[in-house]
């Protein structure tokens, strides 16, 4: 049979047995004021042993398909139209065109409660669209089933943020929309409020400024340059020019705090990435090599790399693996402490390498126990055991090409 267990299935079924609950996370509401159910689980949704791992493709033509990485069941999901960049926050698949967003509930989920998670299996449904104008960046916070989903559209200037327990439901409702000057920035949610980029005369994203849920300046940040966000357990991430500023909120006072880049630093990060929730993040830039941002110490580390970066993610366990596919279509695998390069594949994707268009749209996704890495080309994913070797577990195919990929039921 094809089917995957992932490693950290015994351990989360240690830790369902505990019976304590602890806190959110300070970017996120806490869980007891959020749902009206038993840790995340909302009406029709069954809670189940262990993380639903799914795969979602979507093709360039928007057709989309699921894939059970438990037990290789496949599934056709409704179409979108044909999108620019698809995102998910482990539940929802937020499909981003350019005249607007198209949500999908992929139906499985994770409530992370900190020292112990509820998983939660559902039917997949097409929940509809929230209106912009460009290819919306969109923002996500930890839980799917309470805080809020930040969306940004560039041509518009529309900074929106949508209500993830009404998303639960199958509602979409947008808890603010502020209208700014147009330009390619973010709003990332944070507590009650959110994190916007605010432009400078020339157009570009250089200022943070932290609101509250009805849309007020509570405090703001210089940020040069502002792209990349990542929410973690221990804050919200916003890449800068010069460093990035981590935000965290108390429910009250939100707090705007500058990481500068070390002297000498490489070309800044652009794009983050880690397994959800982890505390240190892979930043990437267009250098040989992967910044690393610890998001509790509020430290940078740089990683030099064999080939210069097309992905890159952390999965932040107690080995420290960092997980990287090159230009050259290799997966590698590095060691957080070391620096060292402990793994790497053959060369994966010659199909893909070949088409710009293409190269662009490779994905990274990781969670506890593997690491898929899409080849749009070929036409497969590869999923690969970081921790024995970079060993390619399996190839695996969905209904639609993984133009596009996501992992939900994290």
């Amino acid at each position: 049979m094809n089917t995957r267990t992932p490693q950290a299935v015994l351990s989360a079924l240690t830790l369902l047995a505990l019976t304590g609950c602890t806190g959110a996370p300070t970017s996120q509401p806490d869980a007891s004021e959020t749902t009206k159910s038993e840790h995340g689980g909302i009406a029709g949704a069954a809670q189940v042993a262990e993380p639903q791992l799914h795969l979602v493709a979507i093709d360039a033509a928007g057709k989309a398909s699921m894939l059970d990485l438990l037990n290789g069941t496949k599934a056709q999901l409704d179409p979108v139209q044909p999108p620019i960049n698809v995102t998910s926050d482990g539940r929802y698949v937020f499909a981003a065109n350019p005249h607007g967003v198209e949500i999908i509930d992929s139906g499985v989920w994770t409530w992370d409660h900190v020292d112990h998670f509820h998983y939660y299996r559902a039917e997949p449904a097409a929940l509809g669209t929230v209106a912009g104008e460009g290819a919306a960046t969109v923002a996500t916070g930890l839980l799917s089933t309470a805080g809020t989903t930040g969306m940004f559209f560039p041509s518009s200037g529309s900074a929106v943020l949508v209500d993830n327990s009404a998303l639960s439901e199958g509602t979409i409702s947008e808890t603010l929309r502020l209208e700014v000057a147009p330009h390619a920035g973010l709003i990332a949610p944070l507590g009650d409020g959110a994190v916007v980029t605010e432009a400078d005369a020339n157009g570009k994203a250089a200022r943070l400024r932290a609101i509250d849920a009805g849309g007020k300046e509570l405090t703001a940040a210089e940020c040069p340059a502002a792209a990349g966000t990542i929410t973690t357990r221990a804050a919200l991430v916003i890449g800068c020019a010069d460093g990035a500023v981590i935000a965290t909120s108390d429910g009250a006072a939100p707090a705007l705090d500058h990481v500068p880049y070390p002297a000498g630093a490489a070309a800044p990060a652009t794009a983050f990435d880690a397994r959800k929730g982890r505390p240190t993040v892979a930043g990437i830039g267009k250098d040989a090599g992967v910044w690393l941002l610890n998001t509790r110490e509020r430290e940078w580390d740089w990683i030099p790399t064999a080939t210069p970066v097309l992905a890159a993610a952390t999965v932040d366990d107690d080995a420290g693996h960092v997980v990287v596919v090159g230009t050259d279509g290799t997966v590698q695998v590095y060691e957080e402490s070391t620096k060292e390069r402990i793994a790497t594949t053959t060369p994966l994707m010659p199909k893909t390498l070949a088409s710009p268009e293409l190269t662009g749209k490779v994905e990274l996704t990781v969670d506890g126990g593997r690491a898929y890495v899409s080849a749009p080309a070929e036409g497969v994913v590869f999923e690969i055991d970081f921790a024995d070797g970079a060993r390619i577990a399996r190839t695996l195919e969905l209904p639609t090409q993984p133009v596009h990929l996501v992992e939900t039921g994290r």
